[in-house]
């Protein structure tokens, strides 16, 4: 079965003048040609060959017709992204999504109302009504509420949505909804990063506490290994201490300064330094 709006894998059933229309043939219940799909020349490999399967995106072109490109974009069906804004009309707000026709965001799916230059994440789907790709910035009504598969301490993906008084809401793993703490950040982090995190705590409610470090004894060693190494890149010495503020600590070792406490912790105990008034010196 064909799924217009991800990559599939099609075989090239024939040759035209115009590209090479593909198909499923696991699908293919009867020799309905109205079926295929085009790959227009500009995107045929040079060594494409009828019978070859080829990995495709299938979207809508201009005139709403399904059409394959070996383009890869940067959302899929069912995906989330940060994208921008490139045309605001009547009909909404265009987004380039790495294809030659944008992806419309109608009005009715703005969060708020969108403007040219600016970036968005938004959730891509296709809309039954038209059978058109449509991206929506409303975000929280697609994350999906049943957190089950998730366990504390997982490494999980993330994707900064949203600033909230708390701190940052962020989409975990392209389906749930997490929160990292504003006191926990130790860098700048807006709408759109890209972030590796790890399940800090699971409500009743369901909602989900995530952090950006390692939590508990994990994330000791790696880091007491960390300062060990900038230590000996330092000549030994580190201007670090108890009274140091968190950003510093994050700048020079990119950890909290909770984690870096614990670290100093284990180093200090196995005698690997020593701590001075002004910081931290190798042994």
């Amino acid at each position: 079965m064909i799924t217009i709006g991800r990559i599939n894998t099609l075989t090239a059933l024939r040759e035209t003048s115009v590209g090479f229309f593909l198909g499923d043939l696991s699908d293919r219940r009867t020799q309905d040609f109205n079926n295929d799909i085009l790959l227009p020349n500009k995107y045929v490999p040079d060594t494409l060959a009828v019978d070859d399967d080829i990995d495709v995106f299938v979207y809508t072109d201009s005139e709403d017709r399904p059409i394959a490109t070996t383009l890869t974009p940067a959302i899929q069906r069912d995906e989330f992204a940060s994208l921008q804004v490139v045309a605001v009309t009547s009909a909404g707000a265009f987004l380039d999504w790495g294809l030659e026709k944008d992806l419309l965001v109608p009005h009715r799916e703005q969060a708020r109302p969108m403007e040219v230059g600016q970036w968005y994440v938004v959730f891509m789907y296709l809309d039954e009504s038209t059978n058109r790709l449509v991206a929506s910035s409303k975000v929280s009504r697609f994350l999906d509420e049943d957190v089950r598969d998730l366990q504390v301490g997982d490494e999980v993906q993330l994707l900064a949505y949203e600033l909230t008084d708390l701190g940052v809401n962020v989409i975990i793993n392209n389906r749930y909804k997490g929160l990292v703490y504003s006191n926990e950040i130790f860098r700048t982090v807006r709408p759109g990063d890209p972030l590796i995190g790890y399940i800090k705590n699971i409500r009743d409610d369901n909602r989900v506490d995530v952090s950006l470090q390692r939590m508990g004894y994990e994330n000791v060693e790696p880091n007491a290994r960390r300062i060990l190494a900038t230590l000996k890149a330092e000549n030994g010495f580190l201007p670090l201490t108890d009274n140091t503020s968190p950003e510093v600590i994050y700048e020079t070792l990119e950890m909290s300064k909770k984690t870096f406490k614990k670290a100093i912790g284990t180093l200090y105990r196995e005698r690997k330094i020593v701590l001075e008034e002004k910081g931290i010196r190798l042994v």
